[in-house]
């Protein structure tokens, strides 16, 4: 699981033209936090990917890897 999240949020990021910084302060963590989710260092609790999928306009299954439909 932890492969297919840190490949679609930077998927995600790219297409939006976003930088880790800007994504991080758009969900509310350090930018810190969210290049740990982009490297697989670590996985996002629910709260944070629920904001990620929100963010991105992706389902959580998506983000996930559960569904290839965002």
């Amino acid at each position: 699981m932890e492969i297919l999240v840190k490949q679609r949020l930077r998927e995600l990021r790219k297409e939006e033209y976003e930088t880790q910084v800007q994504v991080a302060d758009a969900i509310g963590i350090a930018e810190s936090h969210y290049q740990k989710y982009e490297r697989g260092a670590s996985l996002p609790n629910l709260e944070n990917i629920w904001k990620l999928a929100d963010h991105f306009g992706v389902s959580i299954d998506y983000l996930v890897g559960r569904s290839e439909e965002r």
